[in-house]
């Protein structure tokens, strides 16, 4: 293990993609270790129709372009290398184990992402993309007009219900006890939205799915009411699941600090996190916008802090608060 790396990035979504792009063209000596291939969630998205300067493109196609962009800067891009285990040297360098095969850097980024939290009922991966949804805010426009079903009780399943509501003819929210968990002016807003006339929002309390049905496409949902049992076979063109995120970060244990839920913490203005060299982006961590454009923002964002600590070290110990009131970096 004699090569070090300037910047190691440890996934291969758009975060770590457009991370790689911008540390390679500044001329860094840069690897993206990736455990399966290049763009995790993105893969499974057939449409994409919100990313800036780009009208419509399919998941895969995007990633293509992000890994060719970044290789023609000089990046490497290494796929079956799932990072099991980071360690800080003496020296201030990062050895990063994958199996038998070790690597070693100056920066790291992490960019492990985090993958969407599953009902695990039947059906649900079947219809994956063919009317199950995990994202209001990228698939609403595609079902302007028709009725859908929103699963989930947090702010997050509040705030993306209410963005269906602007396109959905109808849309059903069901949830599993009597009382949301979300914030109370978040569930004020919604309940507004219900009790107005004429409302195309429906709330079905004590309930949660229990199938999804249909052919090519979702056609129909299940619906179990947790307190008698009952089953309700409910019409339906598409199923939205708003019920958390996972982030892929078990391996980071004990490396770098987590919140209780898993996610990276680290200070929003940098992405620094609690390990000296060590930047996060994109979904895995703590405060992220959980949207593609923002998680390539973090890459270039984490890229470019990069160089500031190479540059001087000792820069990572400034508040970021101190360095914003002093004009920045």
């Amino acid at each position: 293990m004699s090569e070090i790396f300037d910047c190691i990035i440890v996934g291969g979504g758009p975060a770590g993609l457009a991370a790689a792009l911008y540390a390679s063209r500044d001329r860094y000596k840069t690897v993206v270790l990736e455990k399966f291939m290049p763009g995790g969630q993105i893969n499974n998205t057939d449409r994409i129709e919100n990313y800036p300067g780009i009208e419509r493109i399919d998941g895969p196609g995007l990633i293509q372009n992000m890994q060719k962009q970044a290789e023609s800067f000089g990046a490497e891009i290494k796929t079956g290398r799932e990072v099991e285990k980071l360690e800080k040297q003496k020296d201030g360098n990062i050895i990063l184990s994958c199996g038998k095969e070790n690597f070693s850097a100056r920066v790291v980024i992490l960019t492990p992402g985090s993958d969407y939290r599953k009902l695990g009922v039947p059906g649900e991966d079947k219809f994956r993309g063919s009317g199950v949804s995990y994202c209001g805010t990228c698939d609403a426009p595609f079902f302007r007009g028709k009725h859908v079903v929103a699963i989930g009780g947090g702010n997050t399943a509040v705030e993306e219900t209410l963005h269906l509501v602007k396109f959905a003819q109808k849309v059903t929210m069901i949830h599993r006890r009597e009382e949301f968990r979300a914030s109370k002016v978040l569930v004020e807003e919604l309940l507004a939205k219900a009790n107005e006339p004429n409302s195309n929002l429906v709330i079905k309390y004590n309930t949660v799915a229990a199938e999804i049905l249909g052919d090519k496409k979702v056609q129909s949902i299940q619906l179990k009411n947790v307190k008698d049992d009952s089953i309700e076979d409910y019409p339906c063109d598409g199923v939205f699941v708003f019920v958390g995120m996972v982030p892929n970060t078990g391996f980071l244990k004990g490396f770098v600090e987590l919140t209780e839920q898993g996610f990276i913490k680290c200070d929003f203005a940098y992405l620094r996190t609690s390990v000296p060299g060590v930047f996060a982006a994109g979904d895995c961590r703590v405060g992220a916008a959980m949207q593609l454009a923002t998680a390539s923002g973090d890459g270039v964002v984490a890229a470019m802090m990069m160089k500031q600590y190479l540059r001087d070290p000792k820069w990572w110990n400034i508040k970021a608060s101190d360095s914003l009131q002093s004009g920045g970096w």
